[in-house]
């Protein structure tokens, strides 16, 4: 079972695009994907939910945030299995498809971006032994509950993981088996991937040094998420490539040293926009010209590289 982060620091580039579609093509192909929605905007949460639903039903105890609270308040985690939701429209499509997918998803709050502070105050401690105690524990909690219960209950992962660098999204790359970078290929969104990739691995080699030496259970290993590449997003095509002002960015980011995804995604506002209403994501829908045909198409063939590459 592979367990993926999907992040980059800059918002606005398609990560929930790509989360929900890739997940919704797996699914259709017969995984079983359980969605993390990490991000405080909920935006993965509302592609599959209405506002309304998740007011009346998952805002008070079946978010995310129910988790991070008992952390923060140094109680007893929720199992994470009492924080799972089916969501209805997507798998009452797969299941008209005979499909024997299906996608679950653990919901987000808006009120997540406050966690972050209530974290913060766990850290630290008497001495160093304690301190590095505290720190696995903060930073590595998510990951011990989501590898047992996802283990035997799923084929994959994803994590839906905010613009920024706070605990949240530490727990998430250090739960991860693997880290997927959306961008948009243009110089703000590709800024950061180079700062992105030493930041994950001083992450890394901070957790497992704290890890090594604190005084815990022996039962915590050593986490090592692989970087499975940049995925470009609302690509404009002219002959059949991107244009050739989204081609520089690409190409610089190529000489980073990180994988980079030979298919993309490619703009269309139009289809892309309008699928959230629904909770169907854009490659379960039939579209009828061929330009949108060309998208679906286009997702399609990321997938196959996408389970190529992770090993899924």
């Amino acid at each position: 079972m592979q367990i993926i982060s999907i992040i980059n620091y800059k918002g606005g580039v398609g990560k929930t695009t790509v989360t929900s579609n890739i997940a919704a093509e797996l699914a259709y192909r017969g995984a079983r994907v359980l969605l993390l929605d990490m991000d405080a905007q909920a935006s993965l949460t509302f592609s599959f939910v209405t506002p309304d639903f998740w007011s009346d039903e998952l805002e008070k105890n079946k978010t995310i945030k129910n988790y991070f609270d008992k952390i923060s308040q140094s109680e007893p985690t929720i199992p994470l299995s009492e924080l799972v939701i089916r969501p209805q429209n997507v798998n009452s499509f797969l299941q008209n498809h005979r499909r024997s997918g299906l996608i679950d998803l653990i919901p987000s709050h808006l009120g997540l971006i406050n966690v972050d502070l209530e974290l913060a105050t766990l850290l630290g401690g008497a001495n160093m032994s304690q301190t590095k105690s505290k720190y696995i524990k903060v930073h590595g909690k998510l990951r011990q509950d989501v590898q047992q219960f996802a283990h035997s209950n799923y084929d994959i992962v994803l994590i839906d993981c905010p613009p920024n660098f706070n605990i949240v999204t530490k727990n998430a790359l250090i739960a991860s088996n693997q880290i997927l970078i959306p961008a948009k290929a243009d110089y703000l969104s590709t800024l950061g991937i180079d700062y992105l990739h030493r930041s994950v691995n001083q992450l890394i080699n901070e957790f497992n040094e704290f890890n090594k030496y604190a005084s815990l259970d022996n039962n915590i290993l050593e986490t090592n998420p692989r970087f499975l590449g940049v995925v470009f997003t609302m690509i404009q095509i002219y002959r059949n490539a991107p244009i050739a002002s989204q081609q520089q960015f690409i190409s610089q980011t190529q000489r980073l040293q990180i994988p980079i995804f030979e298919n993309y995604f490619r703009e269309n506002k139009s289809i892309f926009s309008g699928a959230p209403e629904n909770g169907i994501p854009v490659i379960l829908n039939s579209y009828s010209t061929g330009t949108h045909i060309d998208v679906v198409n286009e997702i399609k063939y990321l997938v196959d590289e996408f389970i190529t590459k992770s090993g899924i």
